[in-house]
């Protein structure tokens, strides 16, 4: 495979994310298996709380970010779990999306959890590229007690590491996958119009 570009999007804001490493993890592999990548960190835009008033083009980077994640093929989520779902960062980012971000795209879900496994954020985002008519890889990747699963940079089970380095792999090999029909949700998903 040639010319497959892999974003990935962190939804943490912290400096020692592990949501950024095993990011970091994921297009790691990407690469190794042929693609153009690029972290796309949200603490280096600016993007103001989502306001339907407000244009995209008049929100700070929210116009640029868009346009960085339509020249993807697959575009890799990440995120610790809030209070059950996933972070506000990334929930603004995609705000600012809509069907030209993400429809008959390829997406994969990475989320983060410092205590039990971050399922519900996980199921939140594959809610939303549904939404969106995005095609989700089916194997995700789950980081429970994060702050235990890396030391030094590094993850300490390599089972774990494995799932994530898998899920940079299949970012590659469904870039091109033909895409789903529509999905029900994506019918009703008028807010997304125009964005």
């Amino acid at each position: 495979m040639t010319d497959i570009r892999v974003a990935a999007v962190c939804g943490s804001l912290r400096d020692a994310s592990t949501t950024r490493l095993a990011l970091e993890v994921a297009l790691e592999a990407a690469e190794q298996a042929g693609a153009s990548t690029e972290l796309l960190d949200l603490r280096a835009f600016e993007l103001p709380i989502f306001d339907a008033d407000r244009d995209r083009e008049d929100a700070g980077d929210a116009a640029a970010l868009a346009a960085r994640l339509r020249a993807a093929d697959t575009i890799l989520l990440g995120s610790p779990m809030y209070h059950g779902s996933y972070a506000s960062p990334l929930k603004t980012a995609l705000d600012y999306c809509g069907f030209d971000e993400f429809e008959e795209t390829t997406v994969g879900l990475l989320a983060v959890s410092g205590g039990a496994f971050p399922v519900t954020a996980l199921e939140h985002m594959r809610s939303v590229c549904r939404a969106l008519n995005a095609w989700v890889i089916p194997h995700e990747a789950a980081i429970a007690n994060s702050h235990s699963a890396f030391e030094d940079g590094a993850f300490v089970d390599p089972k774990l590491e494995d799932r994530v380095v898998t899920l940079g792999q299949r970012a590659v090999q469904y870039a091109t996958i033909e895409p789903d029909p529509a999905s029900f949700e994506s019918d009703q998903n008028v807010g997304a119009e125009d964005k």
